[in-house]
């Protein structure tokens, strides 16, 4: 490990209280340089306050595609799927990111669902051949900005769609195919996620730099209007609203939790909100906080998600909004100017 490297890690930054990611490097030193290097292909992101899930034995597959969005029991070894649980009524609870390898399931869930997600898994068992076990002792996850399995670590790689590449594979049925709800993202958001083992967590960061934060990667996140579900959602948001239809929910999958009013809004109705990105004014030289409601010529048509300063774009956010608004100048966040870009627009 160089002098250089040490120096790097030692400068990290730890988030303000109001950041979503705690216990990990916010930044170190330059945030929209990180940024620049990640766009670049260059970089790894500390992600390990993330939760690790393992199910393992025979039903493994079986179990999960049972419970969930998208099709698992298709994962051949060293592939990759991002699935969702749901209500009963088809409001998204959890998003999972799941990975076949080595005769087990690896699942990376956001810090604060991973009690949760257990909890439910375990209760679901019956009389399935599964293990479920929590590796956040043992394991942790990093981000790197290339889309290509590593064969020496479970590797999830971002959908298909975040990268600028039509959905294929994901079914269609009486409403159309996934991609009328987001044909383009208004960016490139194109990754991996690694579980490495927790021992090799510092090694790794300093032998894969250089090195970035959760503020580089969240801007790039935001920029590509990629929803994260324990921000950019709330209560009553289906995954039509935010562009999940394709990439973590199959249309030609029955049988979970959610599953008619998934179809139901897909072939016959309209759901009630889209996301949006929101170009926020740079004078007031702030970000709006979370929740903070999107006006539109006087009357409040939504609520703010996540925001950050992104290298180009400067202050972003993104935000669900009624689906019936129309794009105007008049629109102001939390006393802030914005103009409204469509993500979601197959309504």
């Amino acid at each position: 490990m160089s002098s250089r490297e040490i120096t790097e890690l030692s400068n990290q930054v730890r988030p303000p209280e109001s950041w979503v990611d705690q216990n990990v490097a916010w930044h170190y030193g330059d945030p929209l340089r990180e940024q620049k290097n990640l766009v670049n292909g260059l970089g790894v992101v500390d992600l390990s306050n993330r939760g690790i899930i393992r199910i393992s034995g025979d039903d493994r597959k079986k179990f999960l595609h049972s419970i969930t969005s998208h099709h698992i029991e298709r994962l051949n070894d060293g592939q990759s799927e991002t699935t969702l649980l749901l209500s009963q009524t088809g409001h998204i609870e959890h998003e999972l990111h799941v990975i076949e390898k080595d005769q087990s399931l690896w699942l990376i869930v956001e810090e604060s669902s991973k009690q949760a997600v257990l909890d439910f898994l375990n209760k679901m068992i019956f009389m399935s051949r599964v293990e479920i076990t929590d590796e956040n002792k043992e394991f942790a996850v990093v981000f790197e900005p290339k889309r290509e399995t590593d064969t020496n670590y479970p590797t999830w790689l971002t959908p298909e769609n975040y990268t600028g590449t039509p959905i294929k594979n994901a079914g269609q049925s009486a409403g159309g195919d996934p991609n009328r709800y987001v044909p383009v993202r208004p960016g490139i958001f194109l990754g991996r996620e690694l579980i490495i083992k927790k021992t090799d967590l510092l090694d790794y960061l300093t032998n894969n730099g250089p090195v970035a934060g959760t503020w580089a990667l969240e801007a790039l996140r935001i920029a590509a209007g990629v929803p994260r579900v324990i921000i950019d959602i709330d209560h009553k948001t289906i995954p039509h609203e935010v562009g999940l239809i394709g990439t973590a929910v199959h249309l030609e999958k029955g049988c979970y939790k959610g599953q008619e009013t998934i179809a139901r809004v897909h072939n016959l109705g309209k759901p009630p909100r889209k996301l949006v990105l929101l170009h926020l004014d740079g004078s007031p030289n702030r970000l709006p906080n979370k929740g903070s409601a999107v006006v539109v010529d006087g009357d409040e048509v939504g609520l703010v998600g996540s925001s950050a300063q992104h290298y180009e774009l400067g202050p972003i956010a993104l935000a669900l909004i009624k689906a019936k608004t129309k794009v105007l100048l008049n629109v102001a966040v939390d006393e802030i100017p914005a103009t409204i870009q469509d993500i979601v627009v197959g309504q």
